[in-house]
């Protein structure tokens, strides 16, 4: 008989693991509590202007060059994929500006005219990072925290103390580059997690190699199409997907899931549950705390949430030549800035600023001679300490102001769209912990370990992925989720099987 699997959630980690367990047989259905497929990825379309609200970039494409490998399908016939040169344009406040490329020459050459002894560290500096990344690959990022045992392997546990550090990412950077802008560009990699390079640990210096050694990607037509063709893909191997959906609770009994309660009480039973949905907020709002005796609610108050973002979406009816596809307006001080986010929960007010231009690679995205930005601030988790419905539109006018100086001038009277998204935005409608955009904090040298594993403990037969899990936020790592969860669960059915 085909076991059933429900999964919360049609974010990529759900897409993901829906893909694979359809293909392995199992009757899988998605219920999602939105209108779109997506989660966090997802687009706003308005007067021309198409807008990606979410990831930006794509890296480690064979990740989800995998995915389709698995399903029996070629990519190519689903997602125009195309490389970004340079991989990103950063700017400093007195003119330096630096383009990144996956031309390591040219990325030496770029890093001289700021410092040239950095240049001369570069390449050791990326090889330290390649290397970091090749154990990482076959280990943490290939295998569930479930998988204990494997870790704790002398061969495997000799690889992970390799890149284990107690030194921060940020004493990691310094000790390669003088330049403080220089350290600061790589410090800013920290951030591809929600976390602070002052606080995150220098195993996180892997995650350069990621765009410099294996490339930084786009989808014509916006990152949206990735989900769009995971949908597609799924739909094609049977899966039912939902929208509108939401569920109320997971049902347990005995320590063992069931099935879900949807909002309007209809029980739906199956054999396996997945949650796509953010972790903790899963154990939070979706499991009664007795039954979840691992994960109390004094416990899941104690697991610190990735940063949030602030995100402006511009259409603007003017070209700026100082842009390229992905920029970088740095701030004077790092070290406050992050300060502000983590420790005192408040606005940076000099805050560094990323401004997606997707028009400059793929101009269907905006009217002809327009820009469509993409502005996002690194801001807090939600907290009392800011109160959105007062200070978004003060925080606004000081980031638009910012661009102004840093080149992009007349940009407020240029602007024709506008829609603005808050921490709250993020944490009611994706219900996202707190408002975090990559669900748990890389702050401190454990971690990395204290988000909730793939496979819930002390509850059989319920599984989770996305960015709040094993192995992380970002595209990739949420991806790698839906394996991991579909492989654990292949193997629990095999090994109920042989009872």
């Amino acid at each position: 008989m085909q076991r059933k699997i429900t999964i919360i959630g049609a974010g990529l980690g759900g897409l993901s693991a829906a893909i694979r367990l359809a293909k392995l047989g199992f009757e899988v259905t998605i219920l999602e509590k939105n209108e779109t497929i997506g989660g966090k990825v997802n687009t706003i379309e308005s007067n021309g202007y198409r807008f990606d609200t979410g990831a930006s970039l794509l890296t480690m494409r064979n990740v989800l060059d995998d995915l389709f490998d698995f399903a029996g399908r070629d990519i190519k016939d689903y997602l125009p994929i195309v490389s970004c040169e340079p991989i990103c344009r950063y700017f400093w406040s007195g003119g330096a500006t630096l383009d990144a490329s996956t031309d390591l020459e040219r990325t030496e050459n770029e890093i001289a005219k700021i410092e040239r002894v950095d240049a001369a560290n570069f390449r050791r500096f990326l090889a330290d990072a390649k290397r970091k990344f090749e154990i990482a690959e076959k280990t943490f990022l290939a295998y569930s925290l479930n998988d204990l045992p494997r870790f704790l392997h002398p061969k495997y546990f000799k690889d992970l103390i390799a890149i284990s550090s107690l030194k921060t990412l940020d004493e990691h950077n310094g000790s390669y580059f003088r330049s403080p802008k220089i350290r600061q560009l790589f410090n800013r990699f920290a951030t591809y997690n929600g976390s602070s390079p002052f606080e995150t640990p220098a195993t996180f210096a892997l995650v350069p190699y990621v765009e410099f050694g294996l490339g930084a990607w786009y989808v014509r037509g916006g990152m949206y199409e990735i989900p769009r063709a995971l949908e597609k893909l799924a739909r094609e191997l049977n899966v039912k997907i939902k929208t509108n959906c939401e569920v109320k609770k997971i049902e347990i009994e005995n320590g063992k899931a069931f099935g879900v309660c949807l909002k309007n009480g209809e029980i739906l039973p199956s054999d396996f549950v997945v949650s796509n949905a953010d972790a903790i907020e899963t154990y939070r709002n979706l499991i009664d705390e007795k039954q979840r005796k691992d994960f109390p609610d004094k416990k899941l108050n104690k697991i610190e949430p990735s940063s949030s973002g602030f995100v402006l979406l511009l259409g603007v009816k003017k070209r700026f030549s100082n842009l390229a596809h992905h920029n970088i307006f740095f701030s004077d001080n790092y070290k406050a800035e992050f300060d502000a986010i983590f420790k005192e929960r408040r606005l940076a007010m000099n805050p560094t600023i990323y401004v997606c231009a997707a028009s400059r690679t793929d101009a269907a995205q905006s009217p002809e001679g327009c820009e469509n930005l993409f502005v996002l601030v690194n801001a807090p988790y939600t907290s009392s300490q800011t109160v959105w419905k007062k200070e978004a539109k003060t925080y606004r006018d000081l980031i638009v102001k910012k661009l102004e100086g840093f080149g992009l001038e007349d940009l407020e009277t240029s602007i024709e769209f506008e829609q603005t998204i808050t921490p709250e935005d993020f944490e009611n409608k994706y219900n996202a912990n707190r408002g975090s955009i990559y669900g748990v904090s890389s702050n401190g040298i454990f971690s990395a370990f204290l988000r909730p594993p793939n496979k819930a403990r002390g509850i059989e037969n319920l599984y989770f992925v996305g960015g709040a899990t094993h192995p992380g936020g970002g595209i990739p790592l949420v991806l790698l989720s839906g394996k991991m969860a579909s492989e654990l669960i292949s193997k629990k059915l095999a090994a109920d099987e042989r009872r």
